[in-house]
């Protein structure tokens, strides 16, 4: 789904067992697990991708973080209740569109869920209509 260079650098923020980590592309890849002592709020490297499954209860939090890394994309795995227009919006002023967007249904979990892909300097794939209509 996320298009890339040989070249960039994977960042996976919420390691965890590595099933996003193990499966990237290429081995240009870094990572953070507050389980094994890496804590993503403390990392400060320079990446192109973050792609990972975010805790949700933290996702603005996360969101602002990964502004600050400044990678070219930004995709993670949310609930379907995390993709609110606010948050598409923090990315937009940030310079990242929303390029993608798959709803999919991850087993045992409640609920569906979003894989989204925010690239830099990207057009929203979708439009956000703040009216309220009566």
């Amino acid at each position: 789904m996320i298009e890339y260079e040989e070249s960039d650098i994977w960042y996976d923020p919420f390691k965890n067992s590595g099933n996003y980590y193990n499966n990237y592309p290429n081995d240009n890849k870094v990572w953070s697990e507050i389980l094994e002592g890496e804590d993503f709020f403390d990392f400060d490297m320079g990446v192109d991708i973050i792609c990972s499954n975010p805790p949700y209860s933290m996702i603005d939090k996360v969101i602002k973080k990964s502004i600050e890394l400044e990678p070219h994309t930004i995709s993670y795995l949310i609930g379907m209740g995390n993709l609110t227009a606010k948050r598409i919006e923090t990315l937009n002023k940030a310079g990242y569109g929303l390029y993608k967007c798959v709803m999919l249904k991850v087993w045992k979990w409640f609920g569906l869920s979003y894989i989204v892909y925010f690239k830099k300097g990207e057009n929203n794939c979708i439009d956000i209509d703040r009216t309220i209509y009566y």
